[in-house]
């Protein structure tokens, strides 16, 4: 018998989906072995039929997209429910990603950065969005918006994790592969991707020679074929997992962390600083600072995309 799959979109840009559409024709591989019971972006299935579902019902979900809201919450946890097997697809389902970054402001500046300040906005009356709000004597409800983004596990139990910003297309068929065949990892098992570092699938040869200079992507045009952190662009290839085929350094651009850290590290960015302290060719606390006054945004160059799974966590307030 095909197994019955799902797939949800949470808080994120849609990237996930679009890549699983990127499988092309391999779709119709993953169609022969799995029906999609449920793929709101695609497919017009509602909420209330996954809810009159049998519980673990769906043998697999594909939840993309980080906690922000109540709706993402409720979703993740009705889906959770359904299926026997949930996996995290992509970079904020998995650490947080991109929407995680928020945890450095407050809900409320969230939104009145949104509705109030942002520089495109007219908004003179200030309307700000309510949970509930009667139009017309239709009452009219939005999902609450939290405080804090979470990545999925920090919400429901979760058995496998996708990483990227998306995920590569060949990644995902090759998980999903491994569902069709029963040859699955043990639970909570990054599948998929690989187990070593980023820097280990780089074609960039390294000379092994320690930093003097931070800069911008946007500061200079690096040598082709040469390692971009020897040439000062900070590159989190030697704290990210391989996997994506280092398609962003390839294209010239340093690695920004999306596929996450590999399985004994706690925190990415964290070790990422260690790692940058150790090849800086400065000796002396003056000459380190100049070099690191390079780095414009700490924050946004180590936690990019994993805020949210870091020690850091948010920010208090």
């Amino acid at each position: 018998m095909k197994l019955k799959g799902g797939i949800y979109w949470g808080a994120g840009c849609g990237g996930c989906d679009v890549a699983v559409l990127d499988l092309h024709e391999k779709i119709l591989d993953v169609a022969e072995k799995m029906d999609l019971l449920f793929w709101p972006i695609a497919l017009d299935f509602k909420y209330d039929d996954v809810r009159a579902m049998e519980d673990a019902e769906f043998d697999i979900v594909l939840y993309n997209g980080a906690i922000r809201n109540s709706e993402n919450e409720e979703m993740a946890k009705l889906l959770r429910r359904k299926s026997k097997t949930m996996v995290a697809l992509g970079a904020c389902a998995h650490i947080g990603g991109l929407p995680s970054l928020a945890n450095y402001h407050t809900k409320q500046s969230v939104l009145e950065r949104v509705y109030l300040e942002t520089e495109s906005n007219e908004n003179p009356d200030g309307t700000m969005p309510l949970e509930r709000s009667t139009v017309d004597g239709n009452e009219l409800e939005l999902p609450r918006f939290y405080n804090t983004v979470k990545t999925l596990d920090q919400v429901v139990d979760v058995d496998y994790y996708i990483p990227g910003c998306p995920p590569v297309p060949e990644q995902i068929f090759s998980a999903l592969s491994a569902v069709f065949i029963g040859e699955l990892p043990p639970k909570g098992s990054v599948i998929g991707a690989g187990t070593k570092t980023l820097c280990d699938e780089c074609p960039h040869e390294k000379e092994e020679k320690e930093i003097s200079i931070i800069k911008r992507p946007l500061e200079m045009i690096p040598e082709p074929g040469k390692c971009l952190l020897e040439q000062g662009l900070i590159c989190l290839g030697p704290v990210t997992r391989e996997g994506c085929g280092a398609r962003c350094i390839n294209s010239g651009v340093p690695c920004r962390g999306c596929y996450g850290p590999l399985d004994d590290v706690y925190d990415q960015g964290v070790k990422m600083v260690s790692a940058l302290a150790s090849v800086l060719e400065p000796k002396e606390e003056k000459e380190i600072d100049k070099v690191l006054d390079g780095i414009v945004d700490p924050l946004r160059t180590f936690h990019r995309f994993s805020t949210a799974a870091s020690i850091l966590r948010r920010k208090k307030v």
